[in-house]
This record gives structure tokens, sequence and C-alpha cells, in this order.
């Protein structure tokens, strides 16, 4: 058992950074690479794909391969700090909110400068390296550009076009696919002990998106809000319907983000009250509140962006359901991803047509940039329903 049997679908992006890993027993000059050969070691990478694809996973597995003894062997205590990210020679930026601020990039930078203490390199982590501002990416660059030899830089982002030209410039760019509904299936079984038909069914309708097909699989109150989203959104007639459709799908979307959001919260308070040394049921004292007050903060800003992804899973699952109508209308013979409910939407492709099917896409589709423009999200679902309601309307005349 192995870093890399955590990860699937990805077979020559995993045999890349295997390869890298093996042959970085002695640290390579710090030099901006250009074209390297394949399996070459260098100091700085860019991890790329779509959501879902295993990009921090991915990262990480790299990670415990360069600072573990036995190249990633997964059970060691390098191994462990590292998947706990706790490691004395891991650095790791991520966020939950819309941008990452500069004070937390130059802090990341400083602890660059840092001689291993304990492996052959320290290496830091930025899993959202596209929510960097230009010039919050200035201020890595001059890392990239002039790093100490035994670190490692390990970047995340859906797309290479998210950086800076002079940071893509500086990295080497890994590109990962979407993995198969079967790969992640059996990724499932494996790992998780899933049986195969949930597997099965779990990475479909998640469309290979490997944390939400694990979310499926595993949680049955997901599965259940995922089958009321649809349920919802096939039984809109009228535009009184949408509008009340519109306040129980964002509802949906609260109640997901909270379940997500809820127990991390309270080990993350509990955590910090004990590294304060505030005992269980005690009374914060006055000069700690300030810390307190700041993780509350985190968790607000947290709370807001885990909700814009619940509404954003939401639209992601109704752009399936009339992928799926499309393609039934269209004569495809491709399996839909909502199988489950096969039988309605062959009843709704007959009672439609493909450009009415296309025109409902498209307001899904601009609900979900108006979203991510700070639209309300009540008002933005309200006028998508209002479009989806039109060719359902028919089907009951």
């Amino acid at each position: 058992m192995s870093v890399w049997d955590e990860l699937t679908g990805q077979p020559e992006a995993i045999a890349l950074f295997r390869a890298a890993a093996s042959g970085a027993a002695a640290p390579t000059t710090p030099a901006a690479p250009t074209a390297p050969h394949a399996g070459a070691m260098t100091h700085s990478w860019l991890i790329t794909g779509p959501p879902g694809s295993g990009r921090s996973n991915l990262a990480y597995a790299f990670a415990s391969a360069l600072l573990c003894r036995n190249g990633g062997c997964g059970v060691c205590p390098d191994c462990r700090q590292v998947a706990a990210r706790t490691h004395p020679d891991l650095a790791v930026l991520t966020t939950d909110r819309v941008i990452i601020s500069i004070d937390e990039v130059r802090t990341l930078v400083t602890s660059s400068q840092f001689s291993p203490s304990v492996s052959r390199y320290r290496v830091m982590v930025i899993e959202d390296a596209d929510r960097m501002v230009e010039r919050t990416s200035n201020v890595l660059l001059k890392a990239l550009e002039e790093p100490p030899e035994r670190t490692v830089w390990i970047l995340c982002a859906p797309s290479e076009a998210d950086l800076l030209p002079t940071v893509r410039s500086r990295v080497r760019s890994v590109r990962l696919r979407v993995p198969s509904a079967g790969d992640v299936a059996q990724l499932l079984e494996r790992r998780d002990g899933v049986d195969r038909e949930t597997a099965e069914r779990a990475a479909r309708e998640a469309q290979s998106h490997i944390g939400m097909a694990h979310r499926l699989a595993t949680n049955e109150d997901a599965r259940a809000r995922r089958d009321e989203t649809l349920n919802i959104a096939l039984g809109i007639h009228s535009v009184p319907e949408a509008v009340l459709a519109a306040a129980r799908l964002l509802d949906l979307a609260k109640d997901d983000a909270d379940a997500i959001t809820e127990e991390r919260d309270a080990e993350e308070r509990e955590s910090t009250l004990r590294t304060l040394g505030v005992e269980p049921g005690q009374a914060v004292p006055m000069g700690l509140r300030s810390q307190v007050k700041a993780l509350e903060d985190d968790q607000k800003r947290r709370s807001t962006r885990s909700l814009r992804d619940g509404i954003d899973r939401i639209l992601v699952d109704l752009l399936s359901l009339y992928r799926d109508v499309l393609l039934i209308q269209l004569g495809s013979h491709l399996e839909p991803i909502n199988l489950a409910i096969e039988g309605r939407l062959e009843q709704l492709a007959r009672t439609s047509e493909p450009a009415e099917t296309l025109a409902v896409m498209d307001a899904i589709a601009a609900a979900r940039l108006r979203i991510s423009r700070n639209v309300t999200p009540a008002l933005a679902l309200e006028a998508m329903l209002v479009t989806v309601a039109s060719p359902q309307r028919k089907a009951t005349l």
C-alpha cells in the first residue's frame, strides 16, 4: 500500500511524479524548467485539471513521496503526517474564501526559505493558486524565480490560464484529465468499501468528480438532497411554482453547506480552545477572545463560500438532467447520467423540443455566472426556473 494507490484515473501523471520522486535523491539546481525530460525532477510544479480530477490528492501524494524515507509508503510517520498536514517540512496554503490574501502568500514565501528539518526537501503546496490576484501572484513569483535548492513548490489550479504568464513560465505543468466513472467507482469500492451498484451510481451522478462521488456513495442525506433537487425541477409547471422551487433549492443548498461545515467548525473550535488552554465548558478569558473571534470570522467566510458551492452543485446536477433530456431528443445512445429516472427523462424529451432544452441549459449556465458575480442567489434561481417551467408546462397540456 503506497500513497499512489489512493489515486485513480491518472496513470500518465502518476508515472511522471513517481519517476520524479524516485530521481530526487540529489536535489536539482533551482533553474526555471523549460522542457524537462519525462520524469525529471524540478523545483516547481503546476497541477491543473477540472474540479474533482484529483489535483490536491496528487499534490499530497507527490509531497509524501518527497518527504518519506521510503518514497511514499503510505504507512510511515512521514506519510501519516503529510496526510494530516502536520509534517514539519510541509507547508500548505488553501482557502475557503474567494481569494488568497497577499499576507498569506508572504508568510508562505518566508517559510519556504527555511531549510528542511527532517527530510530531503521542504514542500510548499498551494491548493487554490487560481485564487490569487495579480499583486499576490507577483509575491509568489519572486520565490519561484530564486528558490532555495531544497524547496519544492506544488501549485494546483483548474487551468494554466488561471495563473499569470510569468508564473506559468516558472513551473512545470502537468494536466490531469477527468477520470472515467468506472475508475472512480473502483476507487470507491476499494478505498471506501462501497458496494458496486452504489459506487457506480455515485460515480456516474457525480460526473466522475471524486470528492462528490465519495459523498454521494457514503452519505444518504447527500443522495436524498440530490434526488429532491431533480424532483423539484421536474415538477415545475408555472411561474409561482418556479418561485417556490427557488426557495426550496436554496434551503437544500444551505442544508448541504451546513452538513459539510458544522462538524468541521466544532472540531476547529475545540482544537483552538484546547491549544489556548481553555477547558471544556470554561469561559474564554478576555485576553484570548480576539483569537477565538478571528476563528469565528474565518468560519463565517467559509460558510458563505460553502453555500455558494452548494448552490453550484445543485446547478450542475440540473445541468446534467437537461443534458440527458437533450441526448434523448437527439437520438444519442450515450448512457444518461441520471439513469435512475430514465423514464421521466424520456417523458420530458417527448413533450418538449431540443431548442427548448438548450434554452433551459443556457439559463442554468447564466445562473451559475450570475451567482459567481454576486447576484442574489434567490433571484438568479428564480429567473432560471421560470425558463425551466416553460417546456414542462407543455407536458401537462
